[in-house]
This record gives C-alpha cells, sequence and structure tokens, in this order.
C-alpha cells in the first residue's frame, strides 16, 4: 500500500501530537511559574520526548506524501525556522532563563510562536493568520 493512503491517519497523528505537544508545554511552563515540582519528573520529560519524536516523525512522512519540503516551500521553511525559535525560548522558559522574568517572557512568546506556527500550519501560508488580516 502506498504512502500517499495513509495520509488521514498520519495527518491525525501529527494534529495529535501537536495538541498534546502544545498542552503539555503550556502546563510545564505553568507548572515552572508556579514552582511545582513535578514537571521535573523523569516521566513527563521523558514523555515529551517520546511525543515529540512522534511528531517530527509524522511531519516527515507527511512532506514525503504532499511532496513540499522545507526550504523549498515557503510555509514550511517558515515553520521549521519558527519551530528553531519555539524550542529556544521554551528552553529559556522551563530550564535556562536567569530570572524569573525572563522565563514569563520567553514562555509567553513561545506559546505565542507556537500559536503562530499552528496558523501557518492551518492556512499553509507564509504569514499565516496575518495573511487573513489583509483580505
Amino acid at each position: 500500500m502506498a504512502l500517499v493512503n495513509w495520509f488521514p491517519q498520519i495527518l491525525a497523528l501529527h494534529v495529535g501530537a501537536v495538541v498534546i505537544s502544545g498542552t503539555l508545554f503550556a502546563l510545564r511552563g505553568a507548572g515552572r511559574m508556579a514552582g511545582l515540582r513535578i514537571i521535573d519528573h523523569p516521566a513527563v520529560r521523558y514523555f515529551s520526548y517520546v511525543n515529540d519524536t512522534v511528531l517530527l516523525g509524522a511531519a516527515i512522512l507527511l512532506t514525503l506524501i504532499i511532496h513540499q519540503y522545507p526550504f523549498a516551500d515557503a510555509w514550511l521553511t517558515v515553520k521549521v525556522l519558527l519551530l528553531v525559535v519555539y524550542i529556544v525560548l521554551g528552553a529559556i522558559a522551563l530550564r535556562h532563563g536567569r530570572t524569573p522574568r525572563l522565563r514569563v517572557l520567553a514562555y509567553v512568546a513561545a506559546l505565542a510562536t507556537f500559536g503562530f506556527i499552528v496558523s501557518v500550519a492551518i492556512t499553509q501560508n507564509p504569514w499565516g493568520v496575518l495573511a487573513l488580516l489583509g483580505r
């Protein structure tokens, strides 16, 4: 059976992993801001790693199915670049921010970046939701 026949299932897996990833980051960030130690539990971290691996694997399969690729198609390029920004901001928010204020700012910026990544994916436009405002 061709990979394209699995498109709906792979897309559903990818979207589900996106929802889990965003929700888990939001909860971990809120927990960090509240000083909860549970967010540092290895099970939480490992679940996040497994989910992000599934997310990346599904993303790679989807690019192969739709024949659109980062650095060849603008909207996927923007998604990949914003993903790097999101990861850096998330690391600052959860681990590397030197002050509570910096961690909060990075957390809010990471959530906004995540939302914009989702809008780019939904619109398949590098301007994401901003493209809709220009209409």
